[in-house]
């Protein structure tokens, strides 16, 4: 089902119900290369249950050099839809967990297209698209789901200001991560992740206009995932929700953060870079 790029909504929502399915053994060795990336001392084998957020180092897509965009990313029409906007950003993921999958196992992940929604913004047309990720253990018994939203948007045009990001609420600062380039090298790398922006400084501002390195979507809510998880080492993630606020760069670390049941990322000028809601068990 392909068709040329296009920002008519009719033609978008054709993609809704789309599936597409991959199947993938979560080998320990694997996520020892993303625990070293995390700093994280524990010594991941075989039987152990894989971190909230550690699904997104397994089920890379194979796509082949030839079919990338310009961004990087695969091109778009197959399973996601042409969606006409040049600039992709992850905006978000709620994951809900039945049973926790283990390291060692082999699972079928199952993606939908959910929705597909045009917007206007400050910055122009807007492009949301809902994908729902079902997770399989070997048996085909359900583990977890995540259902994440990709937004599309314009290039930025000249002179045009930044968004002021919403400002954090009072919290207490849990960790300060250092988001240098060997850090986003690495986890782009273990979750087969392309996207020019989180490596490629001359496109990040030459042609997206970021003033640096933008810190991945998913590697915010790893960590905060984890922090939640370390808080409530008692207790399992039953739910966890992210929402993207605004980017964070290379530039300057950024703290981790808890305050009345969130967690959210924080620029050093106090801005929310990422929130997270969760629950247990």
């Amino acid at each position: 089902m392909m068709t040329e790029p296009t920002t008519d909504e009719e033609i978008l929502k054709g993609w809704i119900g789309r599936t597409e399915s991959a199947t993938d053994t979560l080998h320990a060795g694997h996520a020892r290369k993303l625990a070293g990336t995390l700093d994280d001392p524990f010594d991941y084998s075989d039987s152990d249950p894989l971190p909230v957020c550690w699904h997104w180092a397994y089920f890379p897509s194979p796509s082949p050099q030839a079919q990338l965009g310009r961004d990087g990313h695969p091109e778009r029409g197959d399973f996601l839809p042409p969606v006409a906007l040049p600039r992709r950003m992850w905006a978000g993921s709620e994951l809900t967990f039945e049973k926790r999958v283990l390291l060692g196992e082999t699972v079928t992940k199952t993606s939908t297209i959910e929705n597909v929604a045009m917007k206007s913004g400050r910055s122009g047309q807007l492009c949301f698209v809902t994908i729902r990720h079902v997770f399989a253990g070997p048996d085909g018994d359900h583990r977890f789901t995540d259902r994440q939203t990709i937004v599309y948007r314009d290039d930025p045009k000249p002179g045009d200001p930044a968004p002021a990001p919403a400002q954090a609420s009072p919290g207490d600062v849990l960790e300060t991560v250092n988001p240098d380039p060997p850090l986003l090298f690495r986890y782009s790398a273990l979750t087969f992740n392309t996207h020019r922006i989180h490596y490629d400084r001359d496109y990040c501002i030459n042609v997206e206009g970021y003033p640096g390195l933008v810190v991945h979507g998913p590697l915010q809510a790893t960590l905060l995932a984890r922090a939640a998880s370390r808080d409530e080492r008692r207790r399992a993630i039953k739910t966890i929700a992210f929402r993207a606020k605004a980017a964070l760069y290379d530039t300057s670390s950024f703290t981790i953060a808890k305050g009345n049941g969130s967690y959210w990322t924080q620029s050093p000028q106090g801005g929310v870079g990422m929130s997270a809601d969760v629950t247990f068990f």
